[in-house]
């Protein structure tokens, strides 16, 4: 199979995985609503208001990754890869709205009459778990074998919904449980999980927002993966010392960009041969690295 039958393939499976997110999140959004307006679960309604905002989030994750596919042109001659990461940073916002959201509609559940609760809510929530569970593990599984930071992202905002469900399916337990025990200080138990829960979900937002800030400032790649290229790098014959080596991550890609030092005495044509076996063997060392920039300079014996 050739290499744009295989980017066919994975961009196939990317966009399937985002549209099963979408499905299942619009599905959740309408079920919790619908329960929680019904049985009169605060907690039910505020999740499913927020998985809401996650049709908006997956929906941000789908245009941005069309738009990263598309072919570099005269504007954009390094692709259109970061519009996944804007995309990542779009719904890391977004987490973060949620998170102060069911913060304050947590705390201010304390200065009202306790909620009531009812075990058909209970198990919505539940239901809510297992697929958001089932959600995240799929979604982050193609991500990372298709190195999709806005489907990745798409899987983080999954991981939120399931620290939601476990919240509500706490709360609302322990809410049954004060009912049946007659202890109305459990009724409570919904709020306090739900406070613990949005500053769980407000650091996931920090992490990924700091992430995909990182990438769009080009900051380098982990000190490990240079560690890495510099050693590879060194051992080609060829190159007699590395000037400079800079990595950063376009997107989907890694972009390399090398300075070296091989034999002043070359021609043109075994300079552009070493060119290329550098760029091929990098390439080749790691699938992530989409595009390698070679620069030679001249070594003679004397500047050893």
């Amino acid at each position: 199979m050739t290499n744009e039958a295989n980017e066919t393939k994975e961009r196939k499976q990317t966009i399937i995985a985002v549209w099963i997110s979408l499905i299942a999140n619009i599905v959740l959004t309408v079920a919790k609503l619908f329960v929680g307006t019904l049985f009169q679960s605060q907690v039910l309604i505020a999740d499913g208001i927020h998985n809401a905002g996650d049709v908006i989030a997956v929906a941000v994750a789908y245009s941005t990754m069309r738009v990263s596919t598309k072919p570099a042109d005269e504007d954009h001659p390094y692709g259109h890869g970061k519009a996944e990461v804007l995309g990542a940073f779009i719904v890391a916002i977004i987490l973060g709205i949620a998170a102060f959201y069911m913060g304050f509609h947590a705390i201010s559940a304390f200065f009202e009459p306790a909620p009531n609760v009812h075990y058909i809510a209970f198990i919505a929530a539940f239901l809510s778990l297992v697929i958001k569970q089932l959600l995240y593990v799929y979604s982050m599984r193609v991500g990372k074998r298709m190195n999709s930071k806005a489907l990745i992202a798409t899987a983080y905002d999954h991981l939120a919904d399931v620290y939601a469900s476990i919240a509500a399916c706490v709360g609302i337990g322990l809410g049954l449980l004060g009912k049946w025990l007659q202890y109305p200080i459990l009724l409570y138990g919904d709020p306090a999980a739900g406070i613990i829960v949005s500053l769980l979900v407000l650091k996931l937002a920090w992490e990924m927002g700091k992430e995909s800030f990182d990438i769009l400032m080009d900051k380098l790649v982990p000190a490990e993966q240079i560690e890495t290229l510099m050693a590879f790098i060194s051992a080609n014959p060829a190159v007699k010392r590395i000037d400079r080596l800079r990595a950063r991550e376009q997107g989907h890609y890694i972009l390399v960009d090398l300075r070296v030092s091989v034999v002043g005495t070359l021609t043109i044509q075994e300079g552009h041969d070493i060119i290329r076996q550098l760029q091929i063997s990098i390439m080749n060392l790691d699938s992530k690295i989409g595009e390698v920039l070679v620069h030679l300079n001249p070594w003679y014996p004397e500047q050893k």
